[in-house]
């Protein structure tokens, strides 16, 4: 009878990797640099790996740190819109989270359009900016709910500041951004059943699950949230008057 042998392995062996998603914070206040740095430092997915108080220190920061995730108040002294865009120029792989204070709807959909792509607010609590940080970085849109239902705003210049809002954060998973990129493109709930190979069925509780957290109750809700968040260029909508008319 010939006798199996039988390898132990060491335990370090079935160990995975640890996600370490490097970050770097762009503020110009000192305070608020030290207090994200202590909310960030209590996940071990994230790493700081620089803060800075100005543009032209964030981009020397990117040159040699190659961040996942910048954290940045586009509206602080020494940054403004085209610190973003410069980044999207110089890396189009960086994951950026806008945090600032309330700002006005017209702020967040230029922030948006110029390569923003999660937005919170400073008083977030502690781990919704944490989730921020880890949605992002694994390529999913977050939103405080205040900044969402800013965007939900018509533009009316109407805007409600004094108005009681919902703070809750909004994340749309990856397999839900999918659905959405793939309405707002036009196709039927039959047809993103073939595209990503699932029923109808769940086509269709995945549309139910996207209105309920976007606040939205039709198709055109999710064709505004997906071009105003970069999921689609407006460019591939005709808004133009037929020629037949």
């Amino acid at each position: 009878m010939i006798q199996k042998s039988i390898i132990y392995l060491p335990f370090s062996t079935f160990v995975f990797k640890k996600m370490n998603i490097s970050v770097v914070i762009a503020d110009d206040s000192d305070i608020i640099r030290t207090g994200l740095k202590h909310i960030l430092n209590q996940s071990n997915s994230i790493s700081i790996c620089a803060d800075v108080n100005n543009a032209h220190n964030l981009m020397l920061a990117i040159d040699e740190h190659k961040p996942n995730v910048i954290l940045i108040d586009y509206t602080a002294k020494g940054f403004d819109l085209s610190t973003i865009a410069n980044i999207r120029i110089k890396s189009n792989h960086i994951k950026l989270i806008g945090i600032t204070h309330l700002p006005s709807k017209k702020m967040v959909d230029a922030a948006l359009a110029n390569g923003i792509m999660s937005h919170i607010k400073k008083d977030c609590p502690a781990q919704e900016i944490i989730d921020a940080v880890i949605d992002s970085a694994n390529g999913k849109h977050f939103f405080c709910g205040e900044v969402l239902e800013l965007l939900k705003q018509e533009n009316t210049g109407n805007e409600t500041e004094n108005e009681s809002l919902n703070c809750s954060p909004v994340s749309l998973s990856d397999r839900e951004l999918d659905v959405v990129k793939l309405i707002s493109e036009g196709y039927t709930n039959a047809q993103i059943a073939v595209v990503l190979h699932i029923s109808n069925h769940t086509v269709n509780t995945h549309r139910k699950n996207i209105m309920r957290k976007l606040g939205i109750s039709n198709t055109a809700g999710i064709v505004m949230f997906a071009v105003k968040t970069n999921l689609v260029s407006p460019d591939k909508f005709d808004f133009s008057p037929s020629e037949n008319n």
